[in-house]
C-alpha cells in the first residue's frame, strides 16, 4: 500500500505574534530543527516521500524544501479569506492513502512508523473543560461523534491519515460542501463532522502530551524550548527591548489585535500591558 503525505502550511498562525510576522509558524526552529523539517524527514524514516506541501502566506519562504526534500508545492491565493478547506480543495487529486498534516506540529517519536489500516485522526486527552473538537469514542477507538467543547475528554489534534476508500468518499463531500461560502470558512474537519455517518469510519490513535505537541503561543513554545525566553530569534522582539531597556525574556503575554491594525500586537511587561503597532509602542 503505497502512502502519500500532504502538508498544510498555508495559514498565517495570528495566535504566534509576533514570531509569526516574520516568518511561517512551520518554519520555526525548535529544539535545533525547523518543525516542518522535523516532520518532512519523520516522513521520509518512513519511507513517505510522495510529499505535497499546500503554501499561501509567506509562501516564497518554504521553496528551499524543493531541492532539499523533493516536495511540491501547491499554492493557496485564499488562504486569508478561508480556513483549511480552502487547502484541502486544491489538493484533491493527491488524495489516496494519505496523511494530513499540519507544517507546526511537533512529534517526539515517529508517528508515521505504524501500518494503517483503516483512517483514523490523532487525538491528545484534556483534563477539564476544553473548547477543541471532542470525540465519542466506543470500546475500539472508534469515532462515533465529534462535538465542539467537552470536559475530560480525548480530542483532535495532530495529523489525521486517510484511507483510499474514505478519500474516494470525502472528495465528492468536499467539492459539493464547497460550493457553500459559508462552509469555505470553516475546517474541513467541520465538514467530516456534518457527514460523519456517510462517511467509513475513522478511529483514534490516542497521543500524550508529551509524544505531540502544538505551540499555540510564543510563551508556550519557551515552556518547552527554554532558549527562546532570552532569545526569541525576532528583531521585533529585539527593537522593543532596545526602546523598554529590557531584555527578551521579560516580555509575555503576546496576543494578536484586529488585521486591520497591520503588524499589531498586544504584550506585558513586568505589571504593564503594552501595544505595538506599526513601529509604535505604547502603554495599554
Amino acid at each position: 500500500m503505497k502512502r502519500n503525505a500532504i502538508i498544510i502550511a498555508a495559514g498565517t498562525s495570528s495566535r504566534f505574534v509576533p514570531l509569526s510576522f516574520e516568518k511561517p509558524k512551520g518554519l520555526i526552529e525548535v529544539k535545533g530543527e525547523v518543525l516542518i523539517e522535523r516532520q518532512l524527514r519523520q516522513l521520509h524514516e518512513a519511507g513517505i516521500k510522495n510529499i505535497t506541501i499546500v503554501v499561501g502566506f509567506m509562501a516564497d519562504k518554504f521553496s528551499y524544501l524543493a531541492e532539499k526534500y523533493g516536495v511540491r508545492f501547491v499554492l493557496n491565493e485564499d488562504y486569508m479569506h478561508y480556513n483549511n478547506t480552502s487547502s484541502l480543495i486544491r489538493v484533491l487529486e493527491h488524495l489516496g492513502n494519505t496523511y494530513i498534516c499540519c507544517s507546526d506540529q511537533y512529534y517526539e517519536k515517529n508517528p508515521f512508523m505504524q501500518e494503517m489500516q483503516e483512517s483514523a485522526y490523532a487525538a491528545l486527552y484534556a483534563e477539564g473543560r476544553t473548547d477543541e473538537y471532542c470525540l465519542d469514542l466506543d470500546e475500539n477507538d472508534k469515532i462515533h461523534n465529534v462535538s465542539i467543547g467537552g470536559a475530560d475528554n480525548w480530542y483532535m489534534a495532530g495529523y489525521a491519515y486517510f484511507t483510499e476508500d474514505f478519500s474516494n468518499a470525502f472528495k465528492e463531500i468536499l467539492r459539493e460542501e464547497y460550493q457553500n461560502e459559508i462552509m469555505r470558512k470553516m475546517y474541513w474537519e467541520d465538514i467530516y463532522i456534518k457527514h460523519i455517518h456517510e462517511l467509513p469510519f475513522m478511529h483514534a490513535i490516542k497521543f500524550t502530551n508529551e509524544d505531540l505537541r502544538e505551540f499555540d503561543s510564543l510563551d508556550e513554545l519557551r515552556m518547552f524550548d527554554t532558549s527562546y525566553i532570552d532569545d526569541t530569534r525576532s528583531s521585533l522582539l529585539k527593537y522593543v527591548c532596545y526602546y523598554l531597556h529590557c531584555e527578551q525574556g521579560d516580555l509575555t503575554g503576546f496576543r494578536k489585535v484586529s488585521e486591520r491594525d497591520g503588524l499589531a500586537f498586544i504584550f506585558q511587561y513586568k505589571t504593564e500591558k503594552y501595544l505595538f503597532k506599526n513601529g509604535d509602542i505604547t502603554r495599554c
